[in-house]
């Protein structure tokens, strides 16, 4: 028992401050990545309160694109492929089990985690992405397994492109993007 407490204190201080450089080119990064999903949302948008295309789970993968670019769970593969593979686990879940919100919730996020284990493709934000389609609402009901490909897949990969395009301006090599494709 003792030594399962001690694990709990951690090992050391918490990390330094980053330089105000690499602040600046992160909120760069994030500020357009959002600001084209919102411009698309609201392009598309058919009624005021439908914002599918807008979904939470964008805004935690552009602080892994922009603000940790070297980071191996927000590379291309794992962006993308995170993202799409828990929509669908969500929408499959939702359509077996929704009449049970709170085991669906449960297994949404938790079946999420197994399928981006096994296809190497783990997002964090993938896991609120297979919440969403479970807790989304009439917007994302109705899309069923269309909501993995738009607004889940488009969303990423518009995510994908200004993340190549802002994180390469900089000279900084160690902030260029992606370390890996595959």
């Amino acid at each position: 028992m003792k030594n399962y407490v001690r694990r709990m204190k951690g090992k050391g201080r918490g990390p330094k401050r980053e330089p105000l450089k690499k602040v600046v080119w992160s909120w760069l990064g994030a500020f357009a990545g959002i600001y084209a999903i919102a411009a698309i949302n609201e392009a598309l948008r058919l009624s005021e309160r439908d914002s599918v295309f807008l979904i939470g789970s964008f805004g935690a993968s552009a602080v892994l694109v922009f603000g940790a670019p070297n980071a191996e769970l927000g590379q291309p593969r794992n962006l993308v492929g995170g993202h799409v593979f828990s929509a669908l686990v969500g929408v499959l879940v939702s359509a077996t089990c929704g009449q049970f919100p709170v085991l669906a919730c449960a297994l949404a996020v938790s079946l999420s985690v197994v399928v981006m284990h096994l296809t190497r493709t783990l997002h964090p934000p993938g896991g609120a992405t297979a919440l969403i389609a479970v807790t989304g609402g009439a917007g994302v009901q109705t899309l069923g397994y269309g909501f993995a490909f738009f607004p889940v897949a488009t969303a990423s990969v518009v995510l994908l492109l200004i993340g190549l395009f802002v994180n390469n301006l900089s000279r900084n090599s160690k902030r260029h993007y992606p370390v890996f494709w595959f």
